[in-house]
């Protein structure tokens, strides 16, 4: 059976859509946004929500009504608007049963291999037992220096990091323009973009409204990074009610088009960009296996080069020492020598945890033979 077109989505919800100017949650769009996720939830999508809007309903709290906030004023403001964030998800996702958990990353967690691939991790068990991943920037803690500034961006590494199909970014304009709208009468919407250039860049305004940090450049810095990763990329209003289903329903939008698909590109990544420092050598039995796609597990594994820790990118060899690919590993180099050669099975009362099964997973593995 052919895989269902875009089953997997991140969308994006700014602070604008979420929280009115004088702070107050907006629960009525709130209601018919989890609406419209719960039934794609139940039609057997699944969907991460990347939300802002913790800083625009925490400043209220702190009787701070100016937009431009001190450091440690927006990491307060975060902290109490966090709270309120999240019980407004939960709240309105328990109406129609359906679970949500909070994950907060800061750009470290997507640019480091092994924090990266904790957080993947993470997200993927919540979306395969159908709870929905709210995820967001951790501002409490995050400096200037190790942030991504705004959720655009950090939608956009998510979106990465799981392999969506598509990456939906809720605004307050329904797309992008040849100039401002706000400004300029004159300008005309672009339906689709095939390749985000300097032309593209320079038809976007970079201010954003009173609670939202982008603007539309943002939103192209997003969607070019989108893009190279093989992601579909929609700018569209989420002020409408029913937003997702107004858009599914032919609502106006502007598509940044991918380059090639999620897995080719996250394989090109594996094969070309990746410095790799140890390798593993398998049997033939594994290496049939790898062939017909599963992932390389313990068993299969006969000797250990290099030393290499849990993320790294490694070498898989056979006997002869020719190259079958190369991957992530899910153990270091001290703890793959220990389960090599063992069942499954084995692994928890060897390391005196339990791991991962694969030493390599299939989704971090690219191969040279096939």
């Amino acid at each position: 059976m052919a895989k269902k077109e875009a089953k997997r989505k991140v969308i994006k919800i700014g602070s604008a859509l979420l929280a009115a100017e004088d702070g107050a949650l907006r629960i009525k769009w709130l209601n018919s946004l989890a609406d419209d996720v719960a039934k794609k939830i139940k039609s057997g999508y699944e969907i991460i929500v990347v939300s802002s809007g913790a800083v625009a309903l925490g400043r209220n709290k702190l009787g701070i009504k100016r937009k431009e906030l001190k450091l440690e004023e927006k990491q307060a403001a975060a902290a109490c608007g966090q709270v309120e964030l999240m019980t407004a998800w939960q709240e309105t996702f328990r109406r129609h049963k359906v679970e949500v958990a909070q994950v907060l990353l800061t750009i470290s967690d997507t640019e480091d291999r092994r924090r990266y691939l904790n957080a993947r991790n993470t997200i993927e068990t919540l979306i395969g037992r159908g709870i929905i991943p709210i995820v967001n920037e951790n501002d409490t803690v995050a400096t200037s220096e190790i942030r991504y500034g705004d959720n655009d961006r950090l939608a956009a590494r998510v979106a990465q990091m799981v392999t969506a199909d598509n990456l939906i970014l809720f605004s307050d304009i329904d797309g992008l323009y040849t100039a401002n709208p706000r400004t300029d009468k004159k300008a005309k919407h672009v339906a689709e973009v095939k390749k985000i250039t300097d032309k593209i860049r320079k038809m976007a305004d970079g201010k954003g409204s009173f609670t939202s940090s982008g603007g539309m450049i943002t939103k192209i810095e997003a969607a070019s990074m989108a893009s190279s990763a093989g992601i579909t990329t929609i700018v569209t209003t989420g002020i409408v009610a029913n937003p997702l289903k107004k858009l599914e329903n032919g609502g106006r939008k502007t598509v940044f088009l991918a380059e090639g698909s999620p897995e080719k590109a996250r394989k090109n990544w594996l094969r070309t960009s990746l410095k790799t420092e140890g390798e593993v050598i398998i049997d033939d039995g594994a290496r049939k296996a790898l062939i017909k796609g599963n992932s390389l597990l313990p068993a299969g594994v006969k000797k250990i080069k290099g030393v290499f820790r849990r993320g790294d990118a490694i070498l898989i060899k056979n006997s002869s020492g020719k190259e079958v690919g190369r991957g992530l590993a899910a153990y270091s180099a001290e703890e793959a020598q220990k389960i090599m050669g063992k069942n499954t099975s084995e692994i928890k009362k060897i390391l005196g945890f339990v791991g991962r099964e694969e030493l390599i997973h299939r989704n971090d593995m690219v191969l040279a033979e096939k």
